[in-house]
């Protein structure tokens, strides 16, 4: 989707599910705000039982002049000629239905919206009044479950239509803060897109400390006592399960750092019932299990999951999950799949593992172009950087000897410019990447960003890189011998790879990749 879309429609209305949250309200007012800019007759709308009375919302609202109405029902509600859902969808059990001639959707959740008529060119008034035949366009639907807030996607699509939302701090402070409350205070941040909006919104500091210092309520602090008294710990495992009655998601967050203090405790997960399904978090501190790791592992199928090393989060839909697992409880499931988990995968150790290659084939890189980056055409030596990619966040400092590699499916790590220079050819033709999100490179110190596009060049391979490869048939966990601390995963069907000539330089590579940029070695 992109605004344009929007922008031919005169009257519309903003809805955000009911009992809104701070991303509902932040998403909804960056819209609202846009729009009007365009001279649309606009108004932002939430309905349901209660009207909002948590004390950050209401503070958020006041603060951040937010223009949000309470509509309690949708009886004699004008209907607009589009409706735009933000931060929900459609028909959904969270969401009271208002009328609307033709129906928009921005969320971030998993799709869950009902299938409604598009074969129309146009719902009637009295057709759109009743509900049942607005229309829901396709082109019109913008879903991102992979984003870690509707206030991200928002931010996105109006960065794409050239809106400046650092001009209004007030509007850069809501969205700064929907994405804060959404992401357990900025701890389950892992899309790349995330971070890059956190990193470029300029905020109202003495705002957001005044935000940031209302997310607790008594009631909540209680509820986190209450959680805490019950936890349960699996001795077996070192793992901790924690159920926290209906909150706000940010105290999950709360919760499960206190819990990982614990000092038997190196995993935990805290859950909790919220609208339809279960928001999870997740915390590790042992440096063979990623939280990112466990939330994808345990959502998959059901939900969806991810996050950091140490942090992650995640949301289960309760439809899906009594589809697959029935009566089974929640607790259970978490202990089963936790087994499950760890005897899912083999770590291996690269310095000191002993790697056979009796069973590997040989193979060579095909000559394809790559790309790479001189670092010092980006930034001066000595600059910290961090490099972004949909894989990550990888920090290093600006060198004359360090280049980035750019590989065919937007995957990018250093190389020494000594080993760059004997292994490839360079050329001066610009680098051509196609890829879901486009690799950055920022400045950590002036906080500037630059898309690795702008500076990559292609190369080819000279000579022949001969590795042994053979697929994997589970999981496995690589660390590196240049990295000890990080592992690298590789999953069954991807490949285990060490050079001919250094046989501790042990890595996975990604199946995909592996069949665009290997070949078999007569």
């Amino acid at each position: 989707m992109n605004l344009m879309q929007l922008e031919k429609f005169q009257h519309i209305a903003i809805q955000c599910h009911d009992n809104p949250d701070a991303d509902a309200l932040a998403s909804g007012f960056a819209l609202y705000s846009y729009l009007k800019e365009k001279g649309k007759q606009i108004r932002f709308l939430y309905s349901g039982r209660f009207q909002i009375q948590k004390s950050n919302l209401v503070l958020m609202k006041e603060e951040l002049e937010i223009p949000i109405e309470y509509v309690e029902t949708p009886e004699g509600f004008p209907v607009p000629e589009l409706l735009i859902m933000v931060d929900c969808q459609y028909g959904t059990g969270n969401v009271t239905k208002f009328p609307g001639k033709r129906i928009a959707v921005i969320d971030h959740h998993q799709r869950e919206m009902p299938v409604v008529n598009r074969e129309k060119n146009e719902a009637t008034e009295e057709e759109a009044a009743g509900g049942e035949m607005a229309i829901v366009e396709e082109s019109c639907v913008d879903i991102r479950s992979n984003y870690g807030s509707c206030s991200t996607i928002v931010w996105q699509l109006l960065s794409e239509a050239g809106f400046e939302v650092n001009e209004s701090p007030l509007l850069a402070t809501a969205l700064y803060y929907g994405l804060y409350m959404d992401t357990g205070q900025l701890g389950d941040v892992y899309y790349p897109v995330d971070k890059d909006m956190r990193d470029a919104l300029l905020v109202d500091k003495a705002i957001m400390n005044r935000l940031k210092n209302s997310n607790i309520s008594r009631e909540e602090l209680e509820i986190a006592g209450e959680a805490l008294i019950r936890n349960h710990y699996k001795e077996d495992l070192h793992f901790s399960i924690v159920k926290v009655r209906p909150c706000d998601p940010n105290i999950l967050g709360i919760i499960s750092d206190f819990v990982l203090q614990t000092d038997v405790v190196d995993t935990c997960v805290i859950y909790s019932p919220m609208g339809d399904g279960y928001k999870l978090s997740f915390r590790s501190c042992d440096k063979e299990i990623r939280a990112s790791d466990m939330a994808a592992f345990f959502t998959k199928g059901i939900g969806s999951g991810g996050g950091h090393k140490d942090k992650a989060g995640g949301f289960i839909s309760g439809r899906l999950y009594k589809e697959q697992y029935k009566e089974l409880e929640l607790e259970q499931f978490f202990y089963e799949k936790m087994k499950e988990y760890m005897n899912s995968y083999q770590v291996i150790y690269a310095k000191e593992y002993q790697i056979r290659t009796d069973d590997m084939m040989r193979y060579k890189k095909k000559k394809l172009p790559l790309g790479y980056v001189i670092l010092t055409d980006v930034y001066p030596v000595g600059t910290p950087i961090i490099v972004r990619t949909l894989e990550g966040d990888l920090e290093i400092q600006v060198q004359e000897d360090i280049y980035l590699m750019i590989g065919i499916q937007g995957e990018v790590y250093p190389i020494e410019k000594e080993k760059f220079l004997k292994s490839y050819e360079v050329t001066r033709c610009p680098y051509d990447l196609k890829t879901e999100y486009i690799p950055s490179v920022r400045n950590q110190i002036k906080g500037t960003s630059e898309k690795v596009v702008k500076y990559a060049k292609s190369c080819v391979p000279t000579g022949e890189t001969i590795i042994f490869a053979r697929p994997l048939s589970a999981q496995v966990k690589i660390f590196t011998a240049w990295d000890n601390t990080n592992y690298m995963s590789g999953k069954a069907g991807d490949y285990i790879a060490v050079r001919c000539d250094d046989l501790n330089d042990i890595y996975v590579i990604e199946k995909n990749i592996f069949s665009k940029t290997y070949e078999e070695y007569v």
